[in-house]
């Protein structure tokens, strides 16, 4: 049996400057010439607040510097940005650039 949840969430522009991170965010880990794909700051009950990233707009900017294709940006996000661990506020990623 299949089961489906359908969630709807008001859609709200939030533009995340470095003065909210340095106040909600303070110690989290920022990746550095991604800056515009921050849609977010998270919480999670034990651990420092981190900055929430759209994966979709990660992939963009890489294959915008015009050294990736969409494979190639995907394989690198994977293996070198969610692969990596930065530090104990380490970032997270909205997997925005699925279909469902």
């Amino acid at each position: 049996m299949k089961c489906y949840f359908t969630t709807f969430i008001k859609k709200r522009t939030m533009v995340v400057t470095e003065e909210l991170i340095h106040e909600y965010a303070e110690g989290a880990i920022l990746l550095d010439g991604l800056e515009e794909a921050i849609i977010g700051i998270v919480e999670e009950f034990g651990a420092g607040p981190r900055i929430l990233y759209s994966t979709s707009k990660i992939v963009t900017i890489l294959k915008e510097s015009g050294m990736m294709d969409e494979g190639e940006a995907l394989e690198y996000f994977y293996y070198n940005i969610v692969g990596g661990f930065f530090g104990n506020q380490n970032p997270v990623f909205l997997s925005d650039h699925l279909d469902y």
